[in-house]
């Protein structure tokens, strides 16, 4: 395409940085503690990569901030001056980054069961360590991941994937040379009941194309599910181990596998 002196998509089917037009990046997954936070994670699609940390539910600092029937979700996202090749210091209160927090917090309200906590407060922290496109899927995954670690009930874990087109052929996870070049949108799925929670899409897209690249990133979003699914429970795993519960006397097995089986139904 004009405007990038890259080649987005060769005549061989192959990207830019090698993948094909429906592959995904590598995704890594790291559910270690992070400081004092009651769930944290750090999540990396290729080169992108973003720390959630979730505090809560506790009570609310503000009066003001307040529901009397349900939690109050907060998000605050920081990017670090080093994430991107633009050095260009952005503050708490750029228009950017309070956009991505809203879009954020709009995405989980529906799903994070609120109500079992009136009257309190969930924070959630996200912080921007690399940036290669994809930043708002990274940062609707780490959140989903985080809020999980942290214990938090969820109707569903929410899933992300950022497709774009190129002439008439689309793509998935696109990287930052990508976005910048190629309309896109960000689609963010429930895996289990289907729904879709967020769809935003900062650029034109012909309708045509649309629906294509949306069902696309509701399969993407399945294969998502699967990793996120499969950290948790080698996360979950590890702890019980070092808490020495996983030589069971009597009915062990049994155990481990009602766990198993409760896991497969997220």
């Amino acid at each position: 395409m004009q405007g990038s002196r890259v080649e987005i998509l060769n005549e061989g089917g192959f990207r830019s940085d090698g993948r094909k037009q429906y592959e995904l990046r590598d995704m890594t997954i790291d559910l270690a503690q992070q400081g004092q936070a009651d769930g944290s994670v750090v999540v990396t699609h290729g080169l992108t990569q973003v720390m959630v940390s979730v505090f809560g539910p506790r009570e609310a600092k503000m009066r003001s901030q307040t529901i009397h029937d349900r939690a109050n979700i907060n998000v605050e996202v920081n990017v670090a001056a080093f994430s991107t090749g633009d050095r260009r210091k952005r503050a708490r209160g750029d228009k950017r980054i309070l956009e991505l927090a809203a879009t954020i917090k709009s995405t989980f309200e529906p799903v994070v069961q609120t109500n079992l906590y009136p009257r309190s407060q969930i924070d959630v922290f996200v912080q921007v360590l690399q940036q290669d496109g994809g930043l708002l899927q990274a940062c609707v995954n780490a959140t989903t991941l985080a809020l999980v670690n942290a214990g938090i009930p969820l109707l569903d874990f929410v899933c992300a994937v950022t497709g774009g087109v190129h002439s008439t052929s689309p793509l998935l996870d696109l990287t930052l040379l990508e976005e910048n070049d190629l309309p896109n949108v960000t689609v963010a799925v429930m895996p289990k009941t289907g729904k879709v929670t967020l769809v935003t899409m900062e650029t034109r897209l012909h309708v045509d194309r649309f629906e294509e690249i949306f069902r696309l990133a509701g399969e993407a979003g399945k294969i998502i599910h699967g990793e996120m699914k499969n950290a948790v429970r080698s996360r979950t795993t590890a702890l019980v181990t070092a808490m020495g519960s996983a030589p069971r006397v009597g009915g062990g097995d049994t155990a481990d596998k009602d766990g198993d089986d409760r896991m497969n139904e997220y």
